[in-house]
């Protein structure tokens, strides 16, 4: 086997940003998910709510992040900026330390998203000394820990579970989907269909190792065009995938899998590298 892609969402749901290498840490790829959009009261807004923030491209500087939309001038935010107020954001049940990114940016995201049920929204980053820990009835002794992803630091994906999926998607009439409705951060070549869903561990002859933790329960961010943030077909490819049963112990649609980091804090991974299970 070996790393076909990777991946980085730097803003939580918006545009994600393709990689031929990337540093590991233990909350993830540099920068992955490190900021995220919220409500009035702190609460995390995705394309569940809100499938336009697909549309919202991201790039990466080396002193800055940058929002773009083909609607307004991007929206530049300083990598080492300091001095934000603070603020409590919720990710599902998790409380976190959030620096609000200020009214400049909330200004931005109301010209290009509008409101979200009345309540304005506002960009913030994830405290540096905040931790937010794994669940841990998942990890085996690791501590891991994640910054705004939904519960795990790093997401696995196979090109061959794909094309499964999308095989069983024509034989229905419908369109095969690109590996990004399903927002992995890192894809791997070579091996069987959902052949990871047999994985404890997925390592590297560079030193890296993952712990490959709980399958991903998929939701409705997989019906969304992540080029258009249209909805052409509800409920696909989440019917598709319940029906395949890909974990057929648990009910719901599954693709890929939450991972941790147990060795290679650090270290680069890179696109091509090889990768044993």
């Amino acid at each position: 086997m070996k790393i076909s892609g990777i991946h980085l969402y730097p803003v939580k749901s918006l545009s994600g940003i393709t990689l031929e290498r990337a540093e590991l840490g233990e909350r993830g790829i540099a920068h992955d998910r490190n900021w995220m959009v919220v409500d009035d009261v702190g609460r995390f807004v995705t394309q569940r709510q809100m499938p336009a923030m697909a549309r919202i491209a991201v790039r990466l500087e080396s002193d800055r992040l940058l929002l773009e939309h083909p609607e307004v001038a991007p929206l530049a935010i300083e990598l080492a900026r300091s001095g934000q107020p603070s603020l409590t954001a919720y990710v599902w049940e998790d409380a976190c330390r959030a620096l609000d990114e200020g009214p400049e940016a909330a200004q931005w995201l109301k010209t290009v998203l509008g409101d979200w049920k009345g309540s304005g929204l506002r960009l913030v980053r994830f405290a540096p000394d905040e931790r937010r820990a794994v669940e841990p009835f998942y990890q085996q002794g690791e501590n891991a820990h994640t910054a705004f992803a939904d519960g795990y630091p790093f997401l696995i994906a196979s090109e061959a579970s794909l094309a499964a999926l999308n095989q069983t998607l024509q034989r229905k009439g419908l369109s095969p989907l690109p590996m990004n409705r399903f927002r992995p951060n890192i894809v791997v070549e070579g091996a069987a269909p959902f052949a990871e869903d047999g994985w404890s561990e997925l390592g590297s002859p560079e030193g890296y190792r993952f712990g490959i933790r709980k399958p991903c329960q998929r939701c409705k961010i997989t019906t969304v065009d992540q080029a258009t943030g249209n909805i052409a077909i509800p409920g696909e490819p989440l019917k598709t995938l319940m029906e395949m049963k890909t974990q057929p112990f648990r009910p719901g649609a599954y693709f890929g899998q939450n991972a941790t980091l147990l060795e290679g804090r650090g270290q680069f991974i890179a696109v091509g590298d090889s990768l044993l299970d």
